[in-house]
């Protein structure tokens, strides 16, 4: 009597791993391009959110003087270095909007993260610079210094504040967020990128 029941429970086995490789996710290759694309935008998207939820955030390692890294900036540099300047000057103007909604539109950030878009997308990195940690480094901290000098010289037109004091300020400002934005820079450059570059193989 024992033997049916042993050979029904091999007969089983088979049957619950069938099932379970119904449920298993098709690689990205096997989607259809309109889901893909789709995806593609949300990925980028709740980068974008990410970063503008990490802007007042300010957790051990990520603080220099009371400042913490341009997570905008940064992401306006991953997102510039390998397309076009019109490309990077868009991002880096909505970007820009975005962060004056939780700030103040004056003076505004969309001037100077549009030029940094601008800037970065002329650069075009990976024609002459191999390495790209070192290398996005080095933009993003010529970057946030850069635009920290926009944001302090449309303080200075404004004129509601003396000169001095703004530079002093701006000086220290400029040289914090330049170094915790340069040092942070691969945790959103590398996944990003990595990201990016896949999904340009798939439409490929």
């Amino acid at each position: 009597m024992k033997i049916p029941a042993f050979g029904g429970s091999r007969h089983k086995k088979p049957k619950s791993s069938d099932r379970k490789s119904k449920f298993q996710i098709q690689p990205l290759s096997r989607w259809h391009p309109g889901v893909r694309q789709l995806l593609g935008w949300i990925v980028t998207a709740s980068s974008v959110l990410l970063c503008l939820l990490l802007l007042p955030t300010r957790l051990p390692g990520m603080e220099l003087l009371g400042i913490g890294p341009n997570w905008l900036l940064i992401w306006v540099v991953a997102w510039s270095v390998k397309r076009t300047v019109f490309a990077g000057a868009l991002a880096g103007i909505v970007l820009g909007l975005l962060q004056d909604s939780m700030t103040s539109p004056n003076p505004t950030h969309a001037l100077s993260l549009g030029i940094v878009g601008i800037l970065t997308g002329l650069l075009q990195k990976q024609r002459f610079i191999e390495e790209d940690f070192i290398s996005i480094a080095v933009i993003v901290f010529g970057m946030a210094v850069l635009a920290e000098t926009i944001f302090g010289l449309q303080l200075t037109l404004i004129g509601d504040r003396k000169v001095t004091d703004i530079w002093t300020y701006y000086q220290r400002v400029a040289l914090a967020s330049a170094i915790l934005s340069s040092l942070w820079a691969p945790v959103v450059y590398y996944p990003l990128n990595r990201w990016w570059q896949r999904m340009k193989l798939l439409e490929q």
